[in-house]
């Protein structure tokens, strides 16, 4: 059964599917990716690393549009490297961007530089004239212990946006009820949450016909084929191929059709937490 289904006005046996084009701003390979993605593909919404390099060229296009902040606070690609908008020691490695892995960010960083980081991040967004309608947080980051969560619920509630985090079997594998504690809180969040990278096209349609009842998010990274995302990132093919599969194959929307699913945003969701 899914609340959110209902309140956004279907049946709790509806299944509603989020498509999400993540990592705007990142590269200017996925900054042109996620464009095309929600402009003239099947996403129904992005979000935005502010910290990223080309973020402020996102902004100067994409301003007025629905997006997330990807709340960033690491940086994996070992060429292409990204840091901290704000006066925060604690959140450098030793080459001068944020940590590369997740163990390295929780052993260093101080949690009010971390605080203080990502409140910048949404307030920098909004000053840039994104329309911002949830949070999410690179990597997990956030979400997977305890006292980093304590800074994102904290914001979810101050700047009254839903939250994207991983469905009940993550919130399992993770040892502490972070999805019970948002729900707590009055967060909206969607039931489920697959990141699908790389998805092959007949993996991506077995997977739209056995989603679950309720909300849905799918997460993918399309970015175009470039000399940049080439040399930055290992994973090169799976970022083009997903930008394919949004972009560039028109059967999606109707195999949707066929699984009886519904396309939502967290526009419409954003819109419910507002109302509270």
């Amino acid at each position: 059964m899914s609340a959110l289904a209902e309140r956004l006005g279907y049946s709790a046996s509806t299944r509603a599917l989020l498509i999400t084009a993540d990592q705007l701003g990142t590269s200017h390979a996925a900054t042109e990716g996620v464009y095309s993605a929600v402009r003239s593909g099947i996403a129904t919404g992005a979000t935005v690393s502010i910290p990223g390099p080309w973020a402020r060229h996102a902004a100067a296009n994409y301003r007025g549009e629905n997006t997330g902040v990807l709340l960033t606070l690491n940086a994996e690609l070992e060429t292409l490297r990204w840091g901290p908008i704000t006066s925060s020691p604690s959140l450098f490695d030793g080459e001068g961007g944020f940590p590369r892995t997740l163990d390295d960010l929780w052993d260093h960083a101080d949690l009010e530089e971390v605080r203080r980081e990502c409140r910048a991040q949404v307030e920098r967004a909004v000053l840039w004239g994104f329309r911002v309608t949830h949070l999410a947080t690179m990597r997990g980051a956030l979400q997977q212990r305890p006292e980093f969560f304590d800074v994102l619920l904290d914001l979810s509630c101050e700047y009254r946006l839903p939250l994207r985090l991983g469905g009940a079997t993550t919130e399992a594998q993770t040892g502490f009820p972070f999805r019970g504690l948002a729900v707590e809180e009055n967060i909206l969040l969607p039931d489920q949450v697959v990141f699908a990278r790389g998805l092959e096209r007949d993996a991506f349609e077995e997977l739209l016909s056995s989603l679950e009842p309720g909300v849905t998010e799918l997460v993918l990274e399309p970015a175009i084929d470039s000399p940049e995302l080439r040399a930055a990132d290992p994973d090169w093919t799976a970022r083009v191929s997903d930008l394919d599969l949004l972009v560039g194959d028109s059967g999606l929307l109707q195999a949707m059709d066929r699984n009886l699913i519904e396309a939502v945003s967290y526009r419409e969701i954003c819109a419910l937490q507002r109302l509270g």
